[in-house]
């Protein structure tokens, strides 16, 4: 057997645990390329793009493979289907593998599985779509649903919540955008640096950088192999931290002498970007091994004003009310917004646990918002693109509490300036902006209470 025969078993387990199993692809991905550190980069460059591949497109997969199979592809057995899926997404987006290599491998696979039994239906299958030509999608003039569904392997019931949120070509460059390969996107620590050293010292390790549009700080960085071997990341001079999530940092306005609190801070980028600005930081979350998470990252990047704090934000700490000039809420969401990254989510999310998290949404910031004093700043954030989730709470949290939404253009680049930032928040949206989708407002609290 060779390595890459190997692989695609590697592959096939992988899918097991996360398309018909509990598990979350971007945990399995990590173990299982921790576990094969010893393979050469081309290899393990061979199993994370199969994997995700699959994993991204399999709704469009398994509409392949059922536009030949006499049997639908919820009745196969587990392991046949999740080969079928691998196998499909070879011949279909991996043009430098032969589709003779794919149909005789996944028969060896099978058979090696103990399924020789079922090794002659794979075969057939996998042989009629080598020979099919283009994929033929829904008709999108007739079914749009369909054919986003089908075209960008998103589920049904989210492509019917988008497209009441936003425009059909909205949609589309969404979905689209989140079967790309996300790009890896850092902040300069100035602590440490400058973005002009930065630049000249990654360079110097052969990786290959961009800036960044919207803050001088951001770099998008390529051509590396593991981010731990890079020198300037062991030395603490930049964090991983999409723009989105740099641009809290930003519109949260702090200053030196400021008291800031992160209610669900792992792993902690935004506290350590305000850490920069501000006098002092609590970095909370709700488990010890978050906090470990942060604390990490405070020691790898040289940072002395942040304190953390194992904490549900759910619960009141009464010692803090009214004491924040900035209280950071960044809350658990769908995830709507980093697909790219967090590819499973669309599949494992449901309709009723959107309905919870707005519910959660709602109690945090309930308890958050009194740790605010008068005349200081809420920032409410996530990193979804539901409505529900963003402008919906910011909407009902103002009708509720003595807070004011105050305009973002101080604080954003001027081409993000709009009517909604001015209006104190923010929409971005996977595709159209270079950034994660992603949802910031600006709350203040009014002073005479």
């Amino acid at each position: 057997m060779t390595d890459q025969d190997n692989e695609r078993e590697i592959v096939l387990d992988m899918l097991l645990q996360v398309i018909d199993g509990d598990e979350f692809s971007h945990r399995v991905l990590d173990r299982v390329l921790k576990q094969n550190q010893d393979r050469s980069k081309q290899e393990r460059a061979f199993i994370s793009r199969l994997f995700t591949g699959t994993v991204k497109h399999y709704i469009t997969l398994d509409y392949v493979i059922e536009l030949f199979s006499t049997l639908p592809v919820r009745k196969m057995k587990p392991l046949i289907r999740n080969l079928l899926r691998l196998s499909v997404y070879q011949l279909l987006y991996m043009d430098s593998i032969p589709s003779f290599a794919v149909c005789n491998e996944a028969v060896k696979l099978a058979k090696k599985r103990g399924f020789a039994k079922l090794s002659g239906f794979v075969n057939a299958n996998l042989r009629k779509i080598a020979g099919m030509g283009d994929i033929i999608y829904p008709d999108k003039e007739v079914d749009i649903l369909k054919y986003l569904s089908v075209r960008y392997s998103a589920p049904g019931w989210l492509v019917e919540m988008l497209l009441n949120q936003y425009n059909p070509g909205q949609v589309e460059k969404m979905l689209e955008a989140s079967l790309k390969e996300k790009e890896i996107t850092i902040r300069c620590n100035r602590l440490k640096t400058t973005p002009e050293e930065l630049k000249k010292e990654l360079a110097g390790e052969g990786i290959t950088v961009y800036e960044h549009p919207y803050l001088k700080e951001a770099f998008i960085i390529k051509n590396f192999d593991y981010l731990e071997n890079i020198k300037a990341f062991k030395d603490g001079l930049f964090a991983v931290q999409d723009v989105s999530s740099m641009l809290v940092g930003e519109v949260s306005g702090a200053d030196n002498g400021d008291f800031v609190v992160d209610v669900c801070s792992a792993p902690g980028g935004k506290a350590l970007h305000i850490a920069e600005k501000a006098g002092r930081v609590s970095a909370r979350d709700l488990t010890e091994h978050k906090i470990m998470l942060i604390q990490e990252n405070i020691l790898r990047m040289g940072i002395t004003n942040i304190e953390t704090k194992v904490w549900d934000a759910t619960v009141p700490d009464v010692d803090i009310i009214n004491k924040a000039d900035v209280v950071i809420a960044d809350l658990p969401c769908s995830g709507l917004g980093v697909l790219g990254k967090k590819y499973d989510i669309k599949y494992k999310m449901t309709q009723n646990q959107q309905k919870e998290l707005v519910e959660l949404q709602r109690k945090i910031l309930n308890v958050v918002s009194e740790y605010v004093k008068p005349g200081g700043i809420l920032i409410y954030s996530t990193c979804t693109v539901d409505r529900n989730e963003n402008i919906g709470n910011m909407e009902w949290f103002l009708a509720n509490h003595d807070f004011s939404p105050e305009s973002l253009d101080n604080y954003l680049p001027e081409v993000l300036h709009s009517d909604t930032t001015k209006s104190g928040y923010i929409q971005l949206l996977q595709g159209i902006h270079p950034t994660d989708g992603f949802f910031i407002c600006r709350m203040r609290k009014e002073k005479n209470l």
